[in-house]
């Protein structure tokens, strides 16, 4: 970052200046995150203490969860505690962290639900050559790829976002957003990190396309079973990643392509930052019979 601003701390947004309405967003807040704590700690555990479930599918979901934990756990305690504290400050450090980290655990969600979805279409579409696909190898390096290229995504927006100068610390989010950082350049338009946003962009749409194709030859591969067993358990392990997926979408694209609009912006952010973390877990649990059964002995030992 040679061309540092002089910024040493950021403000975040004010949900209120009444100290009993900051409460209640706290309380708010921590209802939130316990549940998303609560609930993706089971689906790890679960996945980690049942031999059944060491499976190519469900050490993706074991990844998957870690990363909804990451991600939320970058921003949400952070925000309690300035709520709390009736505070908005951010270190200027601490919202460089927050960037690093927001974008290495979202990301890397994207990229492992596109692992997933290809999984998925291995494993009904070409079932006799699963285990030879899908073996320990070639998991363990696809998830290698997923973090790497997170890590180095989360890298180049720390560098674009601040290695330009920020004529200003009001930050109109709650946590330090790209969007909101942008908008502080005193040059303007950062040209460098819209490009990447650009790219990483265009790169996220190929995934989403590259899904869409993987379903629907899911899809038609599984009307063609006779068995309706058969189709009911095809259904089973694809509806919850389809549902996550869509989820995944449909709230980042509320986020990014709505009108701008300051209580919007922070409406949508929980959106798409607290909500698939917490139904994840709810959806994976409730439509995959494997998962009940693991979480039903973990919850009796």
């Amino acid at each position: 970052m040679d061309n540092q601003s002089t910024v040493s701390d950021f403000l975040l947004f004010d949900f209120s200046a009444i100290g009993e309405i900051q409460l209640i967003y706290f309380f708010a807040f921590m209802v939130l995150y316990l549940a998303v704590l609560t609930g993706n700690l089971l689906i790890i555990f679960a996945i980690i203490f049942n031999h059944h479930l060491h499976t190519p599918m469900y050490f993706f979901l074991l990844n998957l969860a870690i990363q909804d934990l990451g991600a939320i756990s970058v921003i949400i305690p952070k925000s309690m505690a300035n709520m709390l504290m009736n505070t908005r400050h951010i270190s200027y450090f601490g919202c460089v962290c927050q960037v690093f980290f927001f974008f290495f655990f979202l990301q890397s969600d994207y990229w492992i639900l596109t692992v997933m979805a290809y999984d998925r279409y291995v494993a009904i579409c070409n079932p006799l050559q699963y285990g030879k696909i899908m073996n320990k190898q070639s998991c363990f390096y696809m998830i290698l790829a997923v973090w790497v290229s997170a890590l180095l995504e989360g890298l180049l927006h720390i560098s674009f976002t601040f290695g330009t100068t920020l004529c200003s610390n009001i930050i109109n989010q709650f946590f330090c957003e790209i969007p909101q950082l942008i908008k502080l350049a005193c040059t303007g338009l950062n040209l460098n990190e819209i490009r990447l946003i650009v790219f990483f962009f265009a790169l996220s749409i190929g995934c989403f396309f590259f899904m869409l194709v993987t379903y629907t030859l899911i899809f038609t591969a599984v009307l063609k079973i006779r068995s309706l067993e058969g189709r009911k358990k095809a259904f089973s392990t694809c509806l919850p990643h389809l549902t996550v997926v869509s989820m995944f979408l449909f709230s980042g694209a509320f986020a990014y392509l709505r009108p701008p609009s300051t209580s919007l912006d922070v409406i949508s952010t929980v959106l798409y930052c607290v909500v698939p973390p917490l139904l994840n877990p709810i959806i994976y649990s409730m439509r995959n019979k494997d998962i009940k059964v693991a979480l039903s002995k973990l919850l009796n030992m």
